[in-house]
């Protein structure tokens, strides 16, 4: 990326010219790379380990790609809330990504929820940060979730730069399809959510369906909003051994394993993977006499109301000396969750994209998954996996023995998860992150020319 010249983002971006190296754009020059970015991540830190907390894909989208930016000559720095006294003020997360720690509220405690009183502090830490270098030293922020959002606004008026939004999920989505136990986003996130919408440069959808949810729900200008894919690390998340992997876990060898990875919250519905293990169970005793459900992940969100909700129902459903509760683990362990399993399960009530199903289809599992926002994206139905169609227990049921009773039929679902996920790499979308900035830059340039035309 370094040296003169001019060149196209990599196949699978858009076609946006760029020039190399690490110039500051310009009004009189060409579409330029920004030099370094300003990443906000309020509620949840990329230090943060998934399926714990408020810790889940969001951080995994903001770790990969901030990484694969710096290794297009793009320097990231993350600013996100300090939860602990103890924490340094900055943290080299790798080579040209850095986590800069801001205080505001009280240290624990906090949730997502009380955060909004305290977006005025955090703000305030940015914008003392970026006072104490030289002017212009972001070209473009780039805000996760609507609080951040909520911080980009101002931050983006004050350094005026571009502001790039990705919401990740949609409040009015999630309040148009909840689970039964769940808890309603509040008001202030509709109104903090159209605000965003409003002032953000460009938005950036992880999907088809949730471009067309932004403009059709929030009335977003289409020449603003942007399709970019999340990735899955394709050298983490491949095929591997199923035996060794079911060794090292301490899994039978021909059991057959359903699993469910993420956080334990209704959202995620990880309690429908337990009514299936009963129904399939109650279905053919004999069939599935050895079958193991594992649940990988922690309480989060409202989920956190009743921790060990799960394993209640489990013991109520009689399957709780079948059922394997696995703290949140790293992507290594996870990878051979994946493996292990013989199907990963995903009956969330939403999900702006479904990373795990992606996952978990790059380790050569297939997905039995709801058809609901992005996994329709995720899961290539009839060829890595099976989506179904609303939450009833015995749907995912069904699903599930369409493919433990024929061999062959997961075989070739084997093969073409691992077929399906091959196309959704980190670079593609670093990549076309990348031409979404130029763009927003372009634009933000090309509007002062003409203002300055126009007086001159």
């Amino acid at each position: 990326m370094r040296g003169g010249g001019y060149t196209r983002l990599a196949q699978g971006g858009p076609a946006v010219r760029v020039r190399r190296g690490r110039r500051r754009a310009n009004p009189g020059g060409p579409s330029l790379i920004p030099r370094r970015i300003a990443t906000v991540s309020v509620h949840t830190s990329p230090l943060h380990q998934p399926g714990t907390g408020d810790a889940g894909g969001m951080n995994v989208y903001i770790v990969e790609v901030s990484k694969r930016l710096a290794s297009l000559g793009v320097e990231v720095e993350i600013f996100t809330r300090a939860t602990t006294g103890d924490l340094p003020p900055t943290v080299e997360m790798s080579p040209g990504v850095t986590v800069r720690h801001i205080t505001a509220g009280p240290y624990e405690g906090l949730s997502k929820e009380d955060l909004p009183g305290q977006l005025c502090s955090f703000t305030t830490g940015v914008l003392r940060h970026e006072a104490m270098r030289e002017p212009g030293y972001y070209d473009l922020i780039h805000s996760h979730y609507w609080l951040s959002g909520q911080v980009g606004w101002p931050v983006k008026e004050r350094w005026g730069v571009p502001l790039v939004h990705s919401m990740h999920t949609l409040a009015k989505v999630k309040n148009a399809a909840l689970a039964g136990s769940d808890t309603p986003e509040p008001a202030v996130r509709l109104l903090g959510e159209d605000q965003v919408v409003d002032v953000a440069d460009r938005l950036i959808a992880n999907t088809a369906q949730e471009a067309e949810q932004l403009i059709g729900l929030y009335g977003a200008d289409p020449r603003r909003v942007a399709v970019v894919h999340p990735g899955v690390d394709l050298d983490v998340f491949r095929p591997g051994d199923r035996a060794a992997a079911r060794a090292r876990l301490g899994l039978p060898l021909n059991a057959p394993v359903l699993l469910f990875a993420g956080r334990i919250q209704p959202l995620k519905a990880p309690d429908i993977l337990l009514r299936v293990a009963a129904d399939l169970l109650a279905r053919e005793p004999a069939r599935y006499q050895d079958l193991v459900v594992a649940i990988v992940g922690g309480p989060s969100g409202t989920g956190l109301a009743e921790p060990h909700q799960l394993t209640r129902l489990a013991r109520h459903l009689g399957i709780a000396d079948r059922t394997r509760f696995v703290k949140p683990v790293g992507q290594a362990d996870l990878a051979d969750w994946y493996r292990a399993a013989d199907i990963a399960v995903v009956p969330s009530y939403n999900e702006s994209f479904g990373l795990v199903a992606v996952e978990a289809q790059a380790c050569g599992t297939p997905v039995v998954a709801a058809r609901v926002g992005g996994l329709a994206t995720a899961v290539l139905h009839g060829e890595s996996g099976l989506l179904v169609d609303g939450h009833n227990p015995a749907d995912y049921a069904d699903a599930c023995a369409a493919l433990l009773d024929h061999p062959e039929t997961l075989a070739r679902m084997r093969i073409g998860a691992h077929r399906h996920a091959a196309q959704f790499g980190w670079g593609a979308t670093a990549d076309q992150t990348l031409g979404v900035y130029s763009e927003a830059i372009d634009e933000r340039w090309g509007s002062r020319r003409r203002v300055s035309s126009i007086a001159g």
